[in-house]
């Protein structure tokens, strides 16, 4: 794998690369409505779209930070652009997660809401995760980095926090088994150490 990434592609190439990369994550977007149609969302549909549009948020999360580890690793720089699709296609989904939650889970009554929190702080935790990707969303632009040329990095870096909460809301989500949310913590303790250790052997 990191012998394939240190291959660097040409601008045609690296068209085709982004090209894949946004029909991957597009196909759970396709798989849900074409499940809807089939009138094959499970006996709680509501509880399948909403798990299943988190977990692709956090798993398109942890392979927007595996782009600088595999910088790290390899020297090599081209696969960066696919950070910015890659951090839309992640903000898209936690959006639809939130949505999914507040609109058909509880219709937006924002009584049964708070009660909800109050009862189970993982979604308070999910919440916080989400509002912090809506300023990356908004300035993710080439415009907003040139705005705010040397605000615009420590602003992103809101994204390892962003991490780390949605690792816990996941860990939290989950009664019993927590093999699966472990793992997802062990992949992002392994990202983020990563970059410390990169920062401390400079």
């Amino acid at each position: 794998m990191l012998t394939l990434l240190k291959k660097i592609p040409n601008k045609a190439q690296l068209s085709k690369i982004k090209a894949l990369v946004f029909f991957l994550c597009f196909i759970p977007l396709f798989r849900l409505i074409f499940l809807g149609i089939q009138e094959d969302l499970t006996a709680n549909p509501i509880e399948f779209i909403e798990r299943s549009t988190g977990f692709w948020a956090l798993l398109i999360l942890l392979a927007t930070l595996s782009l600088t580890p595999i910088r790290l690793l390899t020297r090599r720089v081209w696969q960066l652009q696919m950070r910015r699709m890659l951090g839309l296609w992640m903000f898209f989904y936690a959006g639809l997660h939130v949505l999914v939650y507040l609109w058909l889970d509880f219709g937006f009554s924002w009584l049964d809401i708070s009660k909800d929190i109050a009862k189970h702080p993982r979604i308070l935790v999910g919440f916080a995760a989400f509002v912090l990707t809506i300023p990356l969303a908004i300035t993710s632009s080439n415009a907003m980095v040139k705005r705010l040329r040397e605000r615009w990095k420590p602003l992103h870096q809101l994204v390892y926090v962003i991490a780390i909460l949605a690792v816990v809301h996941f860990w939290w989500l989950v009664k019993k088994d927590i093999r699966e949310p472990l793992s997802y913590a062990f992949i992002l303790v392994i990202l983020l150490g990563i970059r410390l250790y990169d920062k401390a052997k400079k």
